[in-house]
């Protein structure tokens, strides 16, 4: 599987590539016959998680104000936190069910290999903001869709989802339509 750079000009020279060369592929996991795209040499790297960070600041300077940064559990806060600092707005974890004081507003959803329920505190997100959704990877679509529908029933925007890496094969951004999805780097068909 070749991984490739979407969005170059993100990057200062060279740096697109040095980090896509972290991201490790780890066959038959979590089943045979797929293909884990493992981030967490990328993130072990300082200059590497700088590097896209800086990335994903940039693509959001592109879509205006943003007034906060989503997400998923739990690899999208390993991106969202800093991004969010970077970008000066708060950050918001959407958590996997039972893992949140009450109350809180709920949406389940179905993933690749089951279903699952992501959670918000239901005073986390203000109604009216313009919320930024982040995840390390796009798959099948299922967990995003899910954070942009919890998010617009707190009464906020989804303003874009953006993600570090996309599997083009598996479709996910079908699941997003009518949304602006961006991804920096991906695995083609």
């Amino acid at each position: 599987m070749t991984l490739e750079v979407r969005e170059p000009e993100l990057f200062e020279p060279g740096r697109a590539h040095e980090a896509l060369r972290r991201v490790r592929a780890v066959p038959d996991h979590p089943v045979a016959g797929v293909t884990f795209q493992d981030v967490t040499p990328l993130l072990a790297d300082g200059q590497g998680l700088h590097d896209v960070v800086e990335a994903f600041a940039l693509a959001a300077a592109r879509r205006g104000a943003v007034d906060l940064v989503v997400g998923m559990e739990a690899r999208g806060f390993l991106l969202g936190a800093p991004l969010a600092l970077r970008l000066g707005t708060g950050f918001v974890p959407l958590r996997k069910a039972g893992k949140l004081p009450l109350p809180t507003r709920s949406v389940a959803y179905e993933l690749e290999y089951g279903s699952a329920e992501l959670e918000v505190g239901r005073e986390s997100i203000p109604a009216g903001a313009r919320v930024l959704v982040v995840d390390d990877v796009l798959a099948t679509g299922g967990t995003a869709e899910a954070a942009c529908v919890l998010v617009e029933q707190c009464g906020a925007e989804v303003v874009g989802v953006d993600f570090l890496l996309e599997i083009d094969v598996l479709a996910g951004r079908t699941r997003l339509s009518g949304r602006s999805v961006r991804s920096i780097f991906g695995v083609p068909a």
